[in-house]
């Protein structure tokens, strides 16, 4: 598995929506916000039980700190553009990050965090791929990280299991796009799994992730 979630664009960094973004359900049981928080919370978890920051991950082309990196500087992006501004001007504000990674994880969490709670469901966005409301990149983002908290836990050696209200919300958000994931260039393969096989484990495989260990596939 070598693709990353598409939250930002590969040229540049400037946040986007998977072209499939039309396709998503929005399932009105969940608090979306509270699921923000719960996120960063699994994330941050993960991010403690780093020991190698040059360790592999399960996106095979970045290593820790690249993944550590990459979810970092989407936080980045979130205060700017739930301000309203424009992807130039967000990204003229945006600073490079520093090397203490772990640190800057606890900065710009914070600040995503703080402008969720006080973002408007309806107020528009602007990614780079399109203009979307805050409600869709809000579940972009919960999507991103919860999937990446994972992808941390397996190269870290720390505990696999995400929140499980976090895993039903983000089924919610790729379920309705199994077909179409795989085309979008953006994910590997779907991974063949049991159809009663937890929904951690089928949420994981759509897109293109094998929660398996080595000897359990034998």
């Amino acid at each position: 598995m070598n693709e990353h979630l598409p939250s930002v664009d590969d040229n540049d960094g400037v946040p986007c929506t998977a072209p499939t973004r039309g396709s998503i359900v929005m399932d009105t049981d969940f608090d979306w916000v509270r699921l923000q928080h719960r996120a960063h919370e699994e994330f941050g978890r993960r991010i403690a039980a780093i020991t190698d920051w040059d360790a592999p991950t399960p996106d095979t082309e970045w290593s820790v700190r690249d993944l550590v990196g990459h979810v970092v500087e989407e936080q980045q992006w979130v205060p700017q553009l739930l301000a309203g501004r424009s992807i130039p001007q967000a990204k003229a504000s945006i600073e490079p990050l520093r090397e203490d990674l772990t640190e800057e994880w606890s900065l710009y969490s914070f600040a995503a965090t703080s402008a969720w709670n006080n973002s408007r469901a309806d107020a528009p966005v602007q990614l780079s791929y399109d203009t979307v409301t805050t409600s869709d990149y809000l579940r972009e983002q919960v999507a991103d990280v919860t999937i990446h908290a994972w992808d941390l836990a397996r190269a870290t050696g720390a505990d696999e299991s995400l929140d499980e209200e976090l895993v039903r919300a983000v089924w919610s958000v790729f379920a309705p796009q199994r077909e179409t994931l795989e085309a979008s260039g953006l994910f590997a393969s779907p991974v063949p799994v049991p159809a009663d096989a937890p929904l951690q484990t089928r949420l994981l495989a759509i897109t293109g992730r094998d929660d398996r260990r080595n000897d359990d596939r034998r």
